[in-house]
């Protein structure tokens, strides 16, 4: 198998890089903000604490435009192609779940003031199944690094 054009390892070597500023960005929340928002809830809150959407939007954004790139670029090639397509499919299954659960609660905690007794729990079970979402970020980065190697 002859080897590819560096032009096309290009975009998935793209969506590496900004899957890890994802994945950095995740650990993050993980390790520094989910231990210590639900007992102090000002931290999240629109307006006064940090604003996730700043970092989220692009981070998303570019990833999956460079993904969508990725999966173009490499779809010639059948086994990096198909390493591409499991990035993709992992990573929009993975925003799927966080449209349907993690965006409209984040949005609810960042209005609320001090937390009742049931929001906390209802933040507490948000932030412990937040943990999940950087093993599934991670999952398509390997998926993606896979498609690189079948380009060598």
């Amino acid at each position: 198998m002859p080897a590819t054009s560096s032009f096309v390892v290009l975009a998935p070597l793209c969506a590496l890089v900004l899957g890890a500023v994802g994945l950095g960005g995740g650990a993050y929340e993980n390790l520094v903000v989910d231990p210590v928002w639900p007992d102090n809830p000002s931290i999240i809150r629109a307006g006064e604490g940090i604003k996730r959407a700043r970092f989220w939007m692009p981070a998303h954004s570019l990833y999956e435009i460079a993904l969508i790139a990725s999966l173009w670029m490499v779809w010639s090639e059948s086994d990096a192609r198909w390493w591409t397509i499991a990035a993709v499919a992992i990573h929009l299954a993975a925003r799927a779940w966080s449209f349907a659960y993690f965006i409209p609660r984040a949005l609810r905690f960042e209005k609320l003031g001090e937390l009742t007794e049931e929001q906390r729990r209802d933040a507490l079970r948000w932030t412990q199944l937040s943990r999940i979402r950087p093993i599934l970020a991670a999952c398509s980065i390997v998926a993606l690094c896979g498609a690189v190697l079948q380009l060598q």
